[in-house]
């Protein structure tokens, strides 16, 4: 590596005049030859943290590695005293190291070595520290025994379950399980909070169902302690009372949180209520940190990462559910301890050179800058005039010999503290040429060129070129130096061919070396080839003459389409050209001349075209399939590709137009051949792509427009190596078979895309909810069903290829539906009647749809009180949701019933019926009424106490009283007395209007019902007499013209008995 020097900056101009014209540290080349001769002051390696725990169990080991020349020596130090490692034989450092091996098979405690302990690396030129390690034994304690009494709790109530772990080194982590080891369910009524508590929102009844421990898992020892279980009682009342979210922790409104930069900031929120309230996270004044922040434990708890000072300010987290919301604030406040601005590096100068170290750290508070040298304060150091302290900079002026040290920069604040060594180097070195002697540069004639020479030295060489010994300095014109020992020429001459000397000078010597340049004459095809125009089977010559530098090994490659020349027994390469014997017309097409050196190539192209047999010989020459390919050749073996050759065979009288490679594999379809690749008629070489883990063996086939020829005699087989699948498998889905499960399906991977053996598929799935946890199986076959599921909720689905060598990527995530189910009833069914001649129905979707609706399914019939008509069906599609019925008349009401369907079927019917309309006739009224229990109570009365009369007249006539009944017939009622709420009965036969209980047809036509008996055709002086049912079947006279009695025959509503059969 060359050495440099830094130019000050504009921003530093007024600096660099204070500092009298500083120059920055030379740099010392990579080489291990010169470092392993340079004196360098220590530097340290390698270093235990500064937090170092241990394992009481083993050995203690105490790092500390260093470098310097010499090779540095170390000593340590304990709680600020010197550690005397002689004195104690358990105590040993390693060889040419500085690493401390505490040993205790022969016994002792690691708890008396727990201290503070630094390492001093030293030799001449200075003494190197290490970070303070603060040593500690790791403890893991066992808990403190205690009687735990069972937990009674009302159902509903917040329950929080202590943990107190006891206090370990470093501190373990925390989970619950019962006491049979089954872990305990959380979600977001029941969690656990970042120390170590469980938390209920409300106790339900079935958290009495196990018992509750607490575990403490310790890093170290890997043991794990569990405490006495909690066992809880749940009071049960009659309801549980819905409850507005209070905090468990924090309490409170507000509280504040110090965190120090660089670290992960959690901010906690639980919160009670019924039902379990939900978390929200907001930053006041702005957004939650982008890019930093994770929501976890089910929303309760927020985690930003890696904290910056922009990250301080007022959280709050909202907790709400149906009865109400309260929210906490959280005061953020960023500390941070020391880091890095500019962070001291190593200085190597020149006798009387000028530099400076420069320490600046920040952090909150400001940490305070500390300077040491060879470890100790500064300011107790020996005097050195050339050098100053300036805060967090120190400048040396005119270094000297002697002046070598390491410097320690301490930055320290209440919250940590940062140590860096560097080291001042004076180096007073002659030059040294880095570059190999006797170089040899070769270029082509009117090319670029440059000569290299690397260069080191203290204080900095210059550097010169010279050519033949000539004392003219390079510089300008065709020639252009670098500072860093590079001569470049624009184009090299011949007469440019020489040796070139480059000399690097400074005040303690000199050093030279050579170079030799040849310019070499350039490659050129002087004829190349030309396009022809050949008949088949004659024997056309390309031509590719070439003239190069006879010193330069010359290769010449010919190309076919861009492609390499598969040099059959047709083909023939001479020094001059190409020759191809029996041209055919797969032979047609463009041919390209390569003539290359080591520096340099040319190239020359030319198209032949081949002409076929003219078409009234063609039509004479019967045409075949062409003969099978033969000797097929596997060459520039790899370990994704191989190059197959193979030699055409007749194409008998028809071109082969293209090529068909075949292969065949062992292993998965052993004897099935699948199609590989495809390539024109012209091509006789190809290059295959491969899959790894395929024991491949190939073969091709020839076709023309007659047909395809047999099938080559296959290849030798070429293995490859497995790998990790490259891809996963496609066509993956999620659909349910039955309404508990969900089966995923994908299309396997084929032979080729395994890449290894044991092919199996890594299936994941979860609810879709990023909360949510991830199942996983791993099978072979290409389907997995999921049992247990919810009916028609979103999963997402993952499905990932793994053979022994490996996963592939990640895959896709792609969402998928468990089973559907009977869609429950629409939610609403409402019929409005804007007239006599239409009803519009309107409804809305079903609340549990169950899966995808394929429709609706609509069934309705008119009926007229008892009288019903024939079922009528409708199927709309699942977006509609109205439909208008065209009445067949205005007198019936509608009665319908509407389904929702899935593909399962259809699910539970919404009934509703068309109201009644206010215009309509009396009768329909009537109807609509008859149905109703007071009225067909107050009819029954009526009925009896008819008959109550009847009975009274049949014993006045059995004992010879009169009945008046010409009387009573020929008095007529008052219009009024047909209202039939009050009772009375209608006896005239003056109209012919229907009765109440008369039938209205669907057509709109009024039937009358018929009467049994008639009291008028019953006969004078007969017996009284009643059926089982009490009915009245007597007969009934009065002395009268038969004239009269016959007259009045057809006035059956007279008769108080037809009124009552009228009714029934």
């Amino acid at each position: 590596m060359v050495m440099q020097r830094h130019h000050l900056t504009r921003a530093g101009i007024a600096l660099a005049l204070c500092l009298h014209h500083l120059v920055s540290a030379i740099e010392v080349p990579l080489d291990s030859n010169i470092q392993s001769e340079l004196p360098q002051p220590p530097t340290i390696t390698k270093q235990s943290v500064k937090d170092y725990i241990v394992d009481p169990r083993d050995n203690i080991f105490i790092e500390c590695e260093a470098k310097g020349n010499p090779v540095p020596t170390f000593s340590w130090t304990r709680n600020g005293k010197f550690f005397n490692v002689a004195k104690d034989p358990k105590v040993s450092m390693r060889r040419r190291s500085g690493t401390l091996v505490i040993d205790f098979h022969s016994g002792g405690r690691p708890e008396d070595y727990e201290g503070e302990y630094q390492c001093f690396a030293r030799n001449d030129y200075g003494t190197a520290l290490s970070s303070k390690i603060h040593l500690q034994v790791s403890k893991s304690p066992l808990w403190p025994k205690e009687k735990v009494d069972v937990i009674e709790v009302d159902e509903g109530a917040p329950l929080s379950l202590q943990c107190n772990p006891p206090p370990g080194l470093p501190s373990p982590v925390i989970f619950w399980m019962s006491s049979s080891m089954e872990p305990i369910h959380q979600d977001k009524r029941v969690s656990q909070g970042q120390n170590g508590d469980l938390y209920f929102s409300n106790v339900m009844l079935q958290d009495a169902q196990t018992d509750y421990s607490c575990n403490a898992r310790f890093h170290f020892t890997h043991t794990i302690q569990q405490k006495n279980p909690y066992t809880l009682k749940v009071k049960t009342t009659r309801g549980i009372t819905e409850t507005t979210p209070s905090f468990m922790y924090p309490y409170g409104t507000s509280s504040s949180q110090m965190v120090l930069r660089g670290v992960d900031l959690l901010l906690e929120c639980i919160a009670s209520g019924v039902p379990a309230p939900d978390i929200m996270w907001y930053k006041k004044g702005g957004e939650l940190p982008a890019g930093k922040t994770k929501l976890e434990n089910f929303n309760k708890a927020l985690r930003i990462s890696n904290v910056s000072e922009e990250d301080s300010g007022e959280y709050f987290c909202l907790a709400s559910n149906k009865m109400g919301s309260i929210r906490h604030t959280i005061s953020v406040r960023v500390k941070a301890a020391p880091y890095w601005l500019d962070e001291p590096q190593n200085l190597i100068l020149a006798p009387g050179e000028d530099g400076r170290l420069v320490c600046r750290a920040n952090g909150n508070p400001k940490p305070a800058i500390q300077w040491l040298v060879n470890g100790e304060p500064i300011e107790a150091s020996p005097p050195n005039p050339s050098r100053e302290v300036a805060g967090d900079t120190i400048v040396f002026r005119d270094t000297q010999i002697g002046s070598s040290a390491v410097y320690q920069c301490n930055a320290s604040n209440e919250h940590g503290y940062l140590l860096a060594n560097a080291f001042v180097s004076v180096l007073d070195v002659p030059p040294r040429i880095l570059a190999p002697r006797n170089q040899l540069i070769r270029v082509i004639q009117n090319n670029r060129t440059r000569l290299d020479c690397p260069f080191f030295g203290s204080p900095i060489p210059t550097l010169r070129w010279f050519k033949n010994g000539q004392g003219n300095t390079l510089d300008g014109g065709n020639y252009k130096a670098h500072e860093n020992g590079s001569l470049e020429m624009n184009m090299a001459r011949k007469e440019d061919q020489g040796i070139y000397t480059c000399v690097a000078t400074n005040i303690l010597g000199k050093a030279e070396a050579q170079v030799r340049l040849e310019v070499k004459d350039p490659t050129r095809i002087v004829r190349g080839p030309e396009d022809q125009v050949v008949k088949r089977g004659s024997m056309p010559r390309l031509h590719c003459r070439i003239k190069h530098d006879p010193t330069l090994k010359l290769t010449v490659t010919w190309l076919k389409d861009d492609a390499p020349l598969y040099m059959g027994n047709r083909m023939k390469k001479e020094d001059d050209g190409l020759t191809i014997y029996g041209v055919a017309e797969k032979d047609q097409g463009d041919y390209t001349c390569v003539a290359s050196t080591e520096l340099d190539k040319d190239s020359a192209k030319a198209y032949l075209t081949v002409l076929a047999v003219p078409a009234n010989r063609l039509r004479d020459l019967p045409k075949e399939r062409p003969d099978r390919p033969r000797d097929l050749e596997l060459t520039d073996l790899a370990e994704r590709s191989v190059r197959l050759t193979w030699i055409p065979g007749d194409d008998n009288n028809s071109p082969i137009t293209d090529y068909i490679v075949q292969f065949e594999e062992d292993r998965f379809q052993p004897g099935m051949w699948h199609n590989h690749s495809r390539y024109p008629g012209s091509v006789n070489s190809a290059v295959l792509s491969l899959s790894p883990y395929v024991n491949y063996q190939f073969r091709v086939i020839a076709v023309n427009d007659v047909g395809s020829s047999l099938p080559s005699v296959p290849s030798e087989r070429y293995q490859t190596n497995g790998a990790r699948p490259e891809i996963n498998p496609t066509g993956v889905q999620g659909a349910g078979t039955q309404k508990n499960n969900m089966e995923i399906t994908w299309t396997p991977l084929n032979a080729t895309q395994a890449y290894g053996p044991n092919l199996r598929y890594i299936v994941r799935w979860r609810r879709r909810d990023p909360r949510g946890s991830w199942y996983n199986e791993t099978v072979k076959a290409p389907r997995h069903v999921v049992w247990n599921t919810p009916i028609y909720v979103p999963y997402e689905i993952k499905v990932q290829a793994e053979n022994d060598f490996g996963r592939a990527p990640e895959p896709d995530t792609v969402i998928g539906y468990s089973g559907e189910d009977l869609p429950s009833s629409p939610r609403y069914l409402r019929i409005r009647q804007p007239n006599l001649e239409s009803i519009n129905l309107e409804w809305d979707h079903p609340e549990h749809p169950n899966g995808v609706l394929t429709g609706y399914n609509l069934r309705y019939q008119a009926f007229n009180g008892t009288k019903t008509g024939r079922t009528l069906v409708e199927n709309f599609s699942p977006n509609q949701t109205r439909f208008t019925l065209q009445r067949t008349d205005p007198i019936s009401r509608y009665r319908f019933f509407l389904r929702a369907r899935t593909q399962v079927g259809e699910g539970e019917a919404i009934v509703e019926e068309s109201p009644a309309l206010l215009n309509e006739a009396y009768t329909k009224n009537h109807v609509d009424i008859a149905t109703q229990g007071w009225f067909i109570g107050l009819m029954c009365a009526i009925a009896l106490l008819v008959l109550i009369l009847l009975i009274v007249c049949f014993i006045k006539r059995s004992r010879g009283g009169k009945y008046p009944v010409r009387d009573n017939k020929d008095e007529h009622l008052n219009p009024e007395d047909k209202n039939v709420e009050d009772g009375s009965f209608d006896y005239s036969d003056e109209d012919n209007k229907p009765l109440p209980n008369s039938q209205t047809s669907l057509d709109g036509t009024i039937k009358q019902q018929e009467s049994d008996d008639s009291l008028v055709d019953y006969g004078e002086g007969g017996e009284g007499q009643f059926n089982e049912d009490g009915s009245f079947i007597g007969q009934y006279t009065v002395k009268k013209d038969k004239e009269e009695t016959e007259g009045n025959e057809s006035s059956e509503a007279t008769s108080p008995v037809n009124a009552i059969y009228s009714l029934a």
